[in-house]
């Protein structure tokens, strides 16, 4: 792993642009294949759990994955275990408290108070041709709350390139400060998944969108209030990604309410800024 120190050219770039890539930042023996073969061993005792019969071979980390398809193919909520059940592997558990993770925040943001939000951590697997639980161009910071100042940490576990989806991101974005949003994305869609942006489509359009080819070992850090959004998998195996996020206790908003956070934690956005809400409770 790469040492959390960055000098002043990348946290320029991340103050300006709300995001910075590192390539290969994790080491892909000592903290990605641990993690890999974690989600292996979960998906084989899912197997096992539901009398599905585990005829994988070998145990090739770059294919943990194996199975995975064949299984939701039998019956969907299965995947939903999986899902549940792989951000508890003790290997990823470590990479997201490393402490390089922290040195990474208090180089971005000078004299801020790092916390890791509870909640805020897990594997997203994104499967061919499913749209549902993709997320619509957004900030973090209505989904997740805690703090105004934040770090999206987004690494992906396969390789992420066009064909999978890669994230997209508006560079520059993040000035805005926090966008007003509605809990009305569309049928199907509950908690931080119902957000969406007022007025999406003229927002979005003042930004150019970017998207990055990325590899495992790679890490893509994203501000609290830069717009994003899941893309769109077309390819033949699911996009297994992680991501937790850290924020700032020192900064004033989180502060004010607590540190509190979003749907998750059982919170309702609008509770808590209802003037960023377009339909909050009058």
């Amino acid at each position: 792993m790469r040492t959390g120190q960055l000098d002043s050219e990348a946290t320029e770039r991340f103050l300006d642009e709300g995001m910075l890539l590192l390539r290969g930042f994790y080491d892909l023996e000592h903290d990605i294949v641990p993690i890999q073969r974690g989600i292996r061993e979960v998906i084989g005792q899912v197997m096992q759990r539901h009398g599905v019969t585990d005829t994988r071979e070998g145990a090739d980390p770059e294919r943990f994955d194996d199975g995975f398809l064949d299984l939701i193919g039998q019956n969907r909520a299965w995947g939903g275990e999986v899902y549940d059940a792989v951000k508890q592997v003790p290997a990823f558990m470590r990479l997201v408290a490393h402490p390089m993770n922290e040195s990474l925040v208090r180089s971005l943001r000078p004299g801020s108070v790092p916390g890791l939000a509870a909640g805020g951590y897990g594997i997203r697997i994104d499967n061919p041709g499913e749209d549902r639980f993709r997320t619509l161009w957004h900030q973090e910071y209505p989904a997740q709350l805690r703090s105004l100042d934040g770090i999206v940490f987004w690494s992906p576990l396969v390789p992420v390139h066009r064909e999978l989806g890669p994230v997209q991101i508006c560079p520059g974005s993040h000035r805005e400060g926090p966008l007003r949003v509605t809990t009305a994305a569309g049928p199907g869609r509950s908690g931080a998944y119902a957000l969406a942006l007022e007025n999406e489509q003229e927002v979005v359009g003042r930004y150019t969108k970017v998207t990055f080819d990325l590899e495992p070992g790679d890490l893509l850090l994203l501000d609290f209030q830069l717009l994003h959004a899941s893309g769109h998998n077309r390819g033949d195996r699911s996009r297994w990604s992680m991501q937790f996020r850290y924020f700032n206790f020192a900064e004033p908003t989180g502060r004010a309410h607590g540190w509190k956070g979003s749907f998750a934690a059982g919170v309702d956005f609008r509770d808590v800024h209802p003037e960023l809400c377009a339909d909050a409770p009058r």
